[in-house]
Parts: C-alpha cells; sequence; structure tokens
C-alpha cells in the first residue's frame, strides 16, 4: 500500500473494543514500512506484574489508582513527546488519540463496541474470568479510571478540546468523545478485516488527497 500521509497513527479504546486487536493487524500490515506498534495497555500489564498490581488470581488488571498520577502522566506525555517528534509509530491506550490532540500528522482511531455483552465476552475470552467477574472490572476500571483523569487532564482538555471548539464549557470532559477523532469504528457491526480495510482505506484516500492538492 502507498505509505501514509500521516507520521503516526494512534488507536484508543475501552477494554473488550477490540483496540488491540487492530493495532497487531496494523502491526503486520505495515511493518514492512518501518511502522512500529506499541500497546499502552501491554506496557501497564507488564508493569502491574512486575510491581503485584493485578487482582489476587493475577488476571484482572486493577484501575488507575494503583499508579501514581506522577508515573501517569510520565507515561501519557511521554506519548505525546513521541508522536510530536518521531515517526512510523501506532500508538494503542485508552488515552493515546486524546494526547495526540494538535500533534500534527497524527490519525487518531477510536474504536468502540455497542453491544455491552459481546465487550464482557472478549474479555473472558481474553483473561479466563466469569462475565461477572469481567463486567464488574471493566466498569470499575472505567469509572475509576475516567474521575482520575478528570482531574488530572481538566486544563489539557480546555486548552486541547475546549479552546479549539472540538467542545463546550458545558460538555464533560469524555477522552472517547467523537468529536476528537479521525475515525470511529464499531467492531460489534464491523468484522476484524473490515476495520483493517477501513483504517487503510482512510490513510490512502487522504494520501491521495494530499497529492492531488
Amino acid at each position: 500500500m502507498p505509505n501514509p500521509v500521516y507520521k503516526n497513527i494512534t488507536i484508543s479504546g475501552l477494554p473488550g473494543s477490540g483496540s488491540t486487536t487492530l493495532l497487531n493487524q496494523l502491526r503486520e500490515e505495515l511493518k514492512f514500512d518501518g511502522w512500529t506498534g506499541f500497546s499502552g495497555g501491554e506496557f501497564m500489564r507488564e508493569y502491574a506484574q512486575e510491581k503485584g498490581l493485578l487482582d489476587q488470581d493475577g488476571k484482572l488488571h486493577h484501575s488507575a489508582n494503583a499508579y501514581s498520577e506522577e508515573f501517569d502522566r510520565e507515561v501519557d506525555m511521554g506519548m505525546r513527546e513521541r508522536l510530536a517528534t518521531e515517526e512510523n509509530w501506532i500508538l494503542e491506550s485508552w488515552l493515546s488519540g486524546f494526547m495526540a490532540q494538535g500533534v500534527p500528522g497524527v490519525f487518531k482511531i477510536l474504536m468502540v463496541c455497542s453491544n455491552t455483552a459481546v465487550k464482557v465476552d472478549r474479555i473472558v475470552n481474553r483473561d479466563t474470568v466469569t462475565p461477572e467477574r469481567a463486567l464488574e472490572n471493566m466498569n470499575h476500571r472505567y469509572q475509576t479510571n475516567l474521575k482520575k483523569w478528570r482531574r488530572m487532564y481538566k486544563d489539557e482538555w480546555h486548552k486541547w478540546v475546549i479552546d479549539t471548539g472540538k467542545a463546550t464549557q458545558s460538555d464533560a470532559i469524555d477522552f472517547w468523545r467523537s468529536s476528537l477523532y479521525d475515525i470511529v469504528i464499531d467492531t460489534y457491526s464491523t468484522n476484524q478485516t473490515e476495520s483493517l480495510e477501513l483504517v487503510l482505506h482512510a490513510i490512502t484516500q487522504k494520501k491521495a488527497s494530499h497529492e492531488r492538492s
């Protein structure tokens, strides 16, 4: 495929949305063009295993409260710095798309799954836990992480989102707001192959438009 006009790509999505699957597909598809994929979730899971921060069975990840705000900011702002200064990165994490706001040349993908049962089933298969535990952990992590990150990044939200017209003062802080992304893919109605094709098509269409201008 033609090289994308974008310097870097981010993939954001909550657990069970298919973001890691898309990362692995893009890693394979673009590896011969010099692209490298990095999963924030994989990094945090390795860190959690090393520090004993997983649940008692060593399967489910704790919420962001298990990490200090300084650690979170270091990881998140490190992603932003990489997106601003390096090329050919595919960065996947809950907040990678938000961290890319205002950074030129980044294609921002949001993965969602509109069916909760499907999301839970994916987590069950990945972590080998019961559906009840998967749902409880998923909801707890979302609420806890959102509360922490809203507190941590309220200034960035105002600067990167409100001041740029992507949201208004009255809108709640929502790091997965569709207006922050270049493409939104619902993996309940779009399978893995179709999701990859949507992204590759969007990238090549942008490049073709860029070359004609």
